[in-house]
């Protein structure tokens, strides 16, 4: 897997690349890194895949802009219209996890011309909802159903990543293991606040590298995060009202392109995101499939990068019309 920078029409780009053949883009969530999809693109590569995994908008060596504002999913979308331009490709299938997925679901949404198949785990296609701001309708429902504050509601705080930038390896740590699969239940973050309770805090101790973490890998993304900060990455949780109020012209519009879905059965995401997940047949019109893995949690691609392989590989090979390589 090599890196270099990429210069395109909206921002420079850092991305991790190998092999030759059909374009596969591979967004990565919070707080990770391209790097997040070693194993993917290693795999991708050696199936005859050219696979490019870039660190997005404002994370690690990729362009950070200052503004809050520009870091919406039109931003977003747009970066990845713009690097598969930069590739010299015309399309590509998009892969997204985390907030990559939510990025990959919009890319086939917005530029099926372009993104011809969206492989996205961990976070399933949320449609605008025409009931009002996200934001709000978040603080209603827990407010209803006595589940405190979730923390992407605190996250619109204006100094919310100070906590994360006081102690960058903690954080990370932390984060890492409050979503793992390995780690026991009644220790993970449910994705939902006390009073008073910051994202951190709401992770129960002892706190340890994941199983699937090496610390040479962790050091990679304390060294991107000491660096750039979680300005940034925490930005994209600032836009999504904006978000909301820029895609009316969207309502209504559902993902027509080739889509598989995939999500560890532990996930604390799927605490807030259920209801989407259900219904997700409704909102994409060419579901190929949806796996939850068994006793997995948020981190898939590094938890259980055999199975996503193998899942990915067979579902792109489909998406292509080629032979399925294992």
């Amino acid at each position: 897997m090599q890196s270099r920078l990429i210069e395109t029409d909206t921002i420079r780009q850092h991305v991790w690349e190998a092999g030759k053949g059909p374009l596969v883009v591979l967004c990565h969530g919070f707080p990770e890194l391209g790097y997040s999809w070693r194993h993917q693109v290693e795999a991708l590569a050696e199936a005859g895949y050219r696979a490019v995994a870039p660190d997005m908008r404002g994370y690690g060596r990729t362009d950070k802009p200052l503004a809050v504002e520009a870091y919406t999913v039109l931003h977003l979308v747009g970066d990845m219209v713009a690097l598969v331009a930069a590739l010299g490709e015309k399309d590509a299938i998009v892969v997204g996890h985390d907030w990559g997925a939510p990025v990959a679901w919009h890319c086939g949404l917005l530029r099926p011309d372009i993104f011809k198949a969206v492989f996205a785990l961990s976070v399933p296609f949320q449609p605008r909802n025409p009931k009002g701001r996200p934001i709000d309708l978040m603080r209603a429902i827990t407010a209803k159903l006595g589940l405190g504050e979730l923390y992407i509601v605190d996250f619109q705080r204006p100094d919310a990543e100070d906590e994360f930038d006081r102690d960058v390896e903690t954080a990370l740590r932390t984060g890492f293991f409050g979503y793992d699969g390995a780690t026991p239940a009644d220790q993970r973050s449910t994705g939902f606040l006390k009073d008073g309770e910051s994202f951190l805090q709401s992770v129960k101790g002892p706190v340890t590298n994941p199983p699937w973490m090496r610390h040479e890998d962790l050091q990679v993304y304390v060294e991107a995060f000491d660096q750039g900060g979680f300005a940034g990455p925490i930005n994209w949780y600032r836009n999504l009202d904006r978000t909301w109020e820029l895609t009316a012209w969207m309502q209504g519009r559902k993902v027509d392109v080739p889509s598989f879905f995939m999500v560890g059965e532990n996930d604390p995401v799927r605490n807030y995101t259920g209801l989407a997940e259900a219904s997700l047949k409704t909102a994409v019109r060419d579901l190929r499939g949806k796996t939850v893995v068994k006793g997995a949690g948020h981190w898939l691609q590094q938890e259980r990068p055999d199975e996503v392989n193998a899942a990915l590989l067979g579902f792109i090979a489909e998406a292509l019309g080629k032979p399925a390589q294992r």
